[in-house]
């Protein structure tokens, strides 16, 4: 992707003269060097194969576990509510985590974290078959989940800072990244475990080894951002840049004092609130829908298949989402399509599991992509650079805490019951709400005009 800014030559600017004079053109900054501007398109272009590579990574500790949870149970003692536990694990470290995010970026620059956090992603996934029993597990699991929710919060802000013109091209770029890596490690980890000698263990720790690829364009991005300004460390003070969305609402009681509290802005909780249903729906769908399959009567290899055509069916769509909700100036219709797919994929699990068991995995899919509509709404309730990262850390923060008893209350309830009928009856309510929140976040407004916060 070319760097259109690095060859362009800044307009002439009039200066001004008394009256009735013509104006005097000032004067044009000259272009930069041929080997600067090569050097910008470069980097432009190495920042966006490590942010390809860290989205195949944000999920595939969850969705291969997901796949081999049945053999992990059995292998380490694991009772239906501690698998619950271990289902609710990213949610706790996503919420826990996120919130570190963004003063770890204002002190070492995102890439930074963003490169520590696909390292803590290689050793956790390498680390966790073989730590040792089920406490050892969760720890190196929690590592890895650790390493993603750092990167979940500060992705959005890399795509803002390095693509402020581009925010609906990158974002859904990475969204589709995102679903790959997630519909491949549901896919493959039930084949992949067979072909390297049937043993869960070795097939979950493959994964790892695609997070140790991705932590080299990240070690390459920090070593040349002392040459590259857009490099430096998350401002603790706003600094403006290109929104790709400007709200014409009118400036909320008090706009215009100094960085008012994001608690104020009613965007933000619904757009928090939005975050933490579909997070819930799809840690749940991540972590049970294959066991829901299974106990169905469907094979453990189709089972895998089936989650991840739910999970692929982000690919397209991840990308598309993001460029059309760019280009609306609400995004409450897309969610509520959104939700009511997800509504019709549930209530098929209820009615016809086995038998129609690839349209509501397709249905369910749909519903998923509520997740990189999220991440664009992150982007356009927002105007400022320091905005993104205040919306992206409380947003995703309070939105994985909504998310975390969720999981866990379907194993309980799968435990308590012996079937999936209340669970899935569960999962249909929540998307009640989330198409109300979606709707509701978004409406064409951003935070700085809700809480006075300066851009």
């Amino acid at each position: 992707m070319s760097d259109e800014s690095a060859t362009r030559t800044t307009a002439p600017a009039a200066v001004r003269t008394p009256s009735g004079a013509r104006p005097v053109p000032g004067p044009v900054d000259p272009a930069p060097p041929a080997s600067t501007a090569s050097r910008s398109v470069w980097f432009r272009r190495l920042v966006m194969v490590a942010v390809v590579l860290a989205a195949l990574n944000l999920r595939p500790a969850i969705t291969g576990l997901g796949a081999l949870l049945e053999e992990v149970r059995a292998g380490l003692g694991m009772s239906g509510a501690v698998a619950g536990i271990l289902t609710s694990v990213p949610a706790v470290t996503f919420a826990v985590f996120g919130i570190a995010a963004p003063r770890l970026a204002r002190r070492h620059g995102p890439a930074v974290v963003v490169c520590a956090g696909m390292a803590a992603i290689a050793a956790g996934l390498l680390i966790r078959p073989y730590a040792g029993g089920t406490p050892g597990f969760v720890a190196a699991t929690a590592l890895a989940l650790i390493g993603i929710a750092v990167s979940n919060v500060l992705m959005p802000v890399i795509v803002k800072r390095y693509f402020p013109d581009r925010v609906g091209t990158m974002t859904g770029l990475y969204s589709m990244a995102l679903a790959i890596g997630t519909s491949t490690a549901a896919a493959a980890t039930v084949p992949l475990t067979g072909a390297l000698g049937g043993d869960w263990r070795t097939g979950l720790a493959v994964w790892g080894l695609l997070a140790a690829v991705a932590v080299l364009p990240w070690v390459l991005v920090v070593r040349s951002r002392g040459r590259h300004p857009d490099t430096a460390p998350v401002p603790a003070a706003p600094a403006p840049v290109p929104a790709p969305a400007v709200s014409t609402a009118p400036a909320a009681p008090g706009a215009g004092r100094p960085a008012g509290s994001i608690v104020r802005s009613p965007t933000a909780w619904a757009l928090a609130g939005f975050f933490g249903l579909q997070a819930t729906g799809a840690y749940i769908t991540m972590g049970w829908l294959p066991q829901i399959f299974r106990d169905a009567g469907v094979p453990a290899s189709t089972a895998g298949l089936l989650l991840a055509v739910t999970m692929v069916m982000g690919v397209p769509l991840a990308f598309v989402i993001p460029r059309l909700a760019a280009r609306f100036r609400t995004q409450g219709p897309i969610a509520a399509v959104l939700g009511l797919s997800g509504l019709a994929g549930y209530t098929g699990l209820l009615l016809a599991p086995a038998e129609g068991a690839w349209a509501w995995a397709l249905l369910l899919g749909l519903s998923n992509c509520a997740f990189p509509l999220a991440l664009t709404m992150i982007g356009m309730r927002s105007r400022s650079a320091a905005g993104t990262v205040r919306l992206s850390a409380f947003a995703q923060s309070t939105g994985y805490l909504i998310s975390i008893p969720g999981p866990l209350l379907v194993g309980v309830l799968y435990e308590h019951t012996g079937s999936w009928g209340l669970p899935v009856a569960l999962m249909a309510g929540l998307l009640v709400p989330q198409i109300v929140l979606g709707t509701l976040a978004g409406r064409d407004r951003t935070i700085e005009d809700e809480t006075g916060m300066r851009d």
